[in-house]
Parts: structure tokens; sequence; C-alpha cells
């Protein structure tokens, strides 16, 4: 103690500094009500996952040209949800071919026969570090079951976050929480850049370890589910199911001919296309010749 101030003095000198101390510190962050809704987006700057009120999602009934992938998918989250060992799941392929999707609808599916026990967290690719975090709230809860999913994972060519990730899935010491999988969407099977492997593999000492060491990332996910893109008839048939959603009756050639030059137009045929179609036919029905189409009862 300061031989010029008194005890008193001194005490409040110190509760001061204390007091500017508390205003300084950052809060903790808020408790997370995890009953408030089935979906949420992890916000890692405040550490805190965020309810989402509407989830974007389409019914899976509606997804077509994939029924092996979605019965793959769908079974290893319900086994996931039940308690019985499930594997990570990257669903990599054509774009526009409903991977996200899949991975929304499944949820919804599984979640209403457990009860709402099973939630969806979206993690954000550029929030991939702060993975650990939000993997330290799940294990505090493990009365629940956690989906997190990366929606369009990849890496560039500078970026080292793939290690982060790496570990938080499989390496790290305390390994992946139990009530928590991870499911990841990308258009490249290896999430890297062919272009950041093969640089790896022409300056490495040794070539073979350099690629191991980038193709290591894809190997922590158990199930690689494959999206290619659709034929002519899987196209049409996923027109065809849109059109039956929409409750829209058109002569079935009449329809098939417009989605053709729709797909043509557009270069690929996808679920995506095909949805963007029908979209388009179900505010142009009412223009188009009665004996062509009807509206749906």
């Amino acid at each position: 103690m300061p031989k010029d101030l008194p005890n008193d003095e001194f005490a409040a000198t110190l509760r001061r500094i204390a007091s500017a101390l508390e205003r300084l510190a950052p809060a903790p962050p808020p408790a997370h009500d995890l009953t408030s809704a089935s979906a949420f987006i992890w916000n890692a700057p405040l550490r805190r996952l965020e309810p989402v009120s509407k989830v974007n999602r389409v019914d899976i009934e509606l997804l077509r040209g994939i029924d092996q992938t979605r019965d793959i998918l769908i079974e290893n989250t319900r086994r996931f949800a039940k308690g019985l060992p499930a594997n990570n799941a990257l669903l990599w392929g054509a774009r526009g071919m409903g991977k996200s999707s899949l991975v929304k609808a499944s949820h919804h599916l599984v979640n209403r026969e457990t009860g709402g026990r099973l939630k969806l967290v979206e993690i954000h690719r550029e929030d991939i570090e702060g993975l650990p975090q939000l993997m330290t709230l799940i294990r505090s809860n493990p009365d629940l079951r956690f989906i997190v999913f990366c929606d369009d994972l990849s890496f560039d060519a500078n970026d080292t976050s793939y290690k982060s990730l790496k570990a938080a899935l499989e390496g790290g010491i305390e390994g992946r929480p139990s009530n928590m999988i991870f499911y990841a969407t990308s258009n490249r099977r290896h999430l890297l850049p062919r272009d950041m492997m093969e640089n790896e593999r022409s300056t490495a000492i040794n070539p073979s370890e350099a690629i191991q060491e980038k193709v290591s990332l894809s190997d922590r996910f158990g199930l690689w589910l494959g999206f290619h893109n659709c034929s002519q008839d899987d196209f049409l048939a996923m027109v065809d199911g849109y059109a039956r959603y929409f409750r829209l009756h058109v002569k079935p050639e009449e329809m098939r001919a417009q989605a053709i030059e729709w797909a043509t137009t557009r270069g690929s045929r996808s679920g995506r296309v095909a949805w963007q179609f029908v979209q388009d036919l179900a505010v142009r029905w009412q223009s188009i010749p009665q004996d062509c189409c009807r509206p749906g009862p």
C-alpha cells in the first residue's frame, strides 16, 4: 500500500479500478434457448446461436432424380438421431441438383419423427475456425442432437483453415461431440482446388505426402454422396413433379417442349433449373390458351 494513502482511500481506489475493468471487459455470451427453434445460425463473433424462425426448404417429396442419395442421407440422419453410429457427410457435385435442399429436408423429416430433439445449425464457411467454440456449446447440451451444416464448403489456395476443420472433426484430443454430426455441401469432391493440390505436389520434397495432407480432409467424411448432371428424362420428371406441386395442369407435350427449350437456353439441366421453369410457368399459365392448361383443384 502506498505510504501517502490511508487505508480507506486506498480501498476506494482499488474499487474504482475494479469497476472500470468490469466495464471494459466484454459481456458474457447470452444464454442459449435451444427450445425456441429447430434451426439456428452460428454467430461466431458473438459466440451464440441465432434461431431461424422459418427455414428456407422444400418438401422432400419434391426432390427428384436423387432417390438413392436421398435414402442414404435420411438413413444416416435417422441413425444419428437415435444415438446410433453415423457418419459425417459430404454432398458434392453438380450445382443445382439439391445438395443443400436435401440436407434441410432430411433434417425436417427426421426431426418430426424424433419429437423435435434434432437441431440444424448452419455455420458459414468463413466461421469454420470458430467450430471448436460451437462444439463446446453442443457438448454442454447432451439431451439434444445437432447437425452442423456448412453450405458450399471449399478452400482457396492461401487458406489454411481447413486444418482447423480436420482437427475439429476427428483429430482433436476431445474429438467430435457424440451428439453432433457434420454435413457439408461442395462442388469439389476434395474441397480444395485442383491447382492448389498440383502446386503442393510440384513444390513438395515428398509429393505424395503433400497430396495426402490435402485429401485427408475429405477422409473425415464417412459418407461421400455424389450429385451429377441429370438426364433429360430426370429433368422432365422434376418438371412434372413441381407442376403438380403448383397444381398446374398443363398438357404434358406442351409443358415438356417448353421445359426443354428453357433448359437449352440455360445451358444445363438440374433441379434448380426445373424449379425456376415451373415458377415461371405458374405465373404465365393464365396467358396460355385454356385448351393447353388449367389450374389445379
